[in-house]
């Protein structure tokens, strides 16, 4: 496990016993997009941005594809396993009260790619416009956690059926699920933030 496998921005918690976030941008956006977020949310919580690693064509991302909603799987499995090691790594160091992700589009592809097979690095994480084009294999273990999807009825990139899906699945693998939708596109809206801040607000307490 590598406390340093990825270029990040931290903040160190407040004081012992409280949450630790994990913030992951989308594409083209890098490790402050979030941050202030996260922050203004949970001001006692440490927090650990990553930054991505994957370039494509000067937009970072966390793993390849090979076009619009076509992923590179393999990249994907080897990408998702290294994000975990990290976000082990820094559990340990940190040994939160919980530990929550939060991701937007590419970032909360692979934020959701990690959890499928790590059900206990999260106690609760918010998806902010994710694609899941695929079927994740059955969990369990993921009973323990707390999902909150966020997304637009009028997606191009993330259509609302698999969006749907991907709560479905969670829903059967038991865990507790919130769907928060909107009636445009791929963009965020005020009315995410305030579910995201109800939700994370939550884990706090």
């Amino acid at each position: 496990m590598n406390i340093d496998g990825y270029k990040y921005r931290e903040k160190k918690a407040a004081r012992a016993g409280v949450p630790l976030v994990f913030a992951f941008h989308g594409t083209g956006g890098d490790e402050n997009q979030f941050f202030a977020l996260a922050e203004h949310i949970l001001p006692q919580a440490g927090i650990v941005s990553p930054r991505g690693d994957v370039s494509e064509h000067g937009a970072l991302r966390f793993f390849r594809r090979q076009a619009e909603g076509v992923y590179d799987f393999a990249d994907l499995e080897v990408r998702s396993r290294a994000m975990a090691n990290f976000i082990r790594a820094h559990k340990e160091n940190a040994k939160p009260s919980r530990t929550i992700g939060l991701g937007y589009s590419n970032g909360a592809n692979i934020l959701a790619a990690v959890v499928f097979g790590n059900a206990d690095l999260f106690d609760d994480i918010a998806l902010m416009h994710p694609l899941v084009p695929w079927s994740p294999a059955d969990n369990p273990n993921l009973a323990r956690l707390r999902v909150l999807i966020t997304a637009g009825r009028r997606d191009p990139i993330c259509p609302p059926a698999l969006t749907n899906a991907l709560g479905d699945y969670f829903t059967r693998q038991g865990s507790t699920v919130t769907l928060e939708w909107h009636e445009g596109g791929h963009e965020l809206r005020p009315s995410e933030q305030a579910a995201i801040g109800h939700f994370l607000g939550a884990a706090e307490r």
